[in-house]
C-alpha cells in the first residue's frame, strides 16, 4: 500500500515536469481523497492486528519508495511514449524487451526453483492464467495513458487493494475489518473527483483531440502525396 501511495506524487511531479500537464484545484482534491482512502487501509490493518512485521521494516520501506519512484518513472515513461508514438510498437517493445528481462532475471535469480518445480496440470494453469492477466493488463494500460494519464491510471490502481479483500470475504471467507469498506468508497469518491470534466474542460479536450486528428490526418495526406510523387519519378 505504501508503494501506491508513494507513486502518486511522484507521478504527479514528474508529469507536471516534463509532461506539462496541468493540474486544477479539484484533481488535487481527488488525489488527496483517493489517498486518504488507502490510508485507512493501512490503519484499519492495524485495528484489526493483521498486518505482518518483518524484521527489518525500515529497509523494507526505503526498497518500496525506490520502486514506487522507478515505477512512477515506468509510467510517466510509457505515456510519453504512447502520446508521441504509435501505442502498437510501445506494446510491442514491452512484450520483446519485457520478455527478454524477465529470462534473464529467472535465469539468474530462480534455476533452482525451476530445476525443483513439478511441472503438471496444477503448476502450469497458474502460471497460465497470471500471463493471460498480465496480458489484458498491459494490453490496456497504453489505452489508459492516451486517453487518461499516467496519475489516473495509479490512482485507478488504489481500488486492487479493494478487489483483495472482496476476494477475502468471498473465496477464503475471512472476516474484515469495517475500515476497509469505507476506504474504498473514499477512494472511489477520490476518483470521481478526480476524473470529473466540467463543460469547459471537456470542450477544450474535444478540441485537442480533433486537432490531433487533423494533424494526423494532414500527415497522411502529405505522406501520400509524397509516395505518388516518388512513383512519379520512378516511372
Amino acid at each position: 500500500m505504501l508503494i501506491d501511495c508513494w507513486a502518486i506524487p511522484c507521478v504527479i511531479v514528474l508529469t507536471w515536469v516534463f509532461l506539462k500537464t496541468k493540474y486544477g484545484l479539484r484533481k488535487f482534491i481527488g488525489v488527496v481523497v483517493c489517498v486518504a482512502g488507502i490510508i485507512m487501509v493501512v490503519f484499519s490493518d492495524v485495528h484489526a492486528s493483521d498486518r505482518a512485521k518483518g524484521p527489518n521494516p525500515l529497509k523494507g520501506d526505503l526498497f518500496v519508495f525506490a520502486g514506487s519512484m522507478l515505477y512512477a518513472v515506468s509510467n510517466v515513461t510509457e505515456e510519453y511514449f504512447v502520446k508521441k508514438s504509435s501505442r502498437i510498437e510501445v506494446m510491442a517493445m514491452l512484450g520483446v524487451f519485457g520478455a527478454v528481462i524477465s529470462g534473464i532475471q529467472i535465469s539468474i535469480l530462480e534455476r533452482q526453483e525451476l530445476r525443483s518445480t513439478q511441472w503438471n496440470a496444477g503448476a502450469i494453469l497458474p502460471f497460465i492464467g497470471f500471463a493471460v492477466a498480465m496480458f489484458l493488463f498491459y494490453s490496456t494500460v497504453p489505452i489508459i495513458l492516451k486517453i487518461c494519464g499516467a496519475t489516473m491510471l495509479n490512482l485507478s490502481l488504489l481500488t486492487s487493494d479493494m478487489w483483495a479483500v472482496l476476494i477475502r470475504i468471498f473465496a477464503y471467507h475471512e472476516k474484515v475489518d469495517w475500515m476497509y469498506f469505507v476506504a474504498f468508497a473514499g477512494t472511489t469518491a477520490g476518483l470521481i473527483i478526480y476524473s470529473y470534466k466540467g463543460s469547459k474542460e471537456a470542450a477544450e479536450e474535444t478540441a485537442q483531440v480533433a486537432g490531433a486528428t487533423d494533424e494526423e490526418a494532414a500527415t497522411g495526406v502529405a505522406g501520400a502525396g509524397d509516395d505518388e510523387a516518388d512513383s512519379d519519378k520512378g516511372v
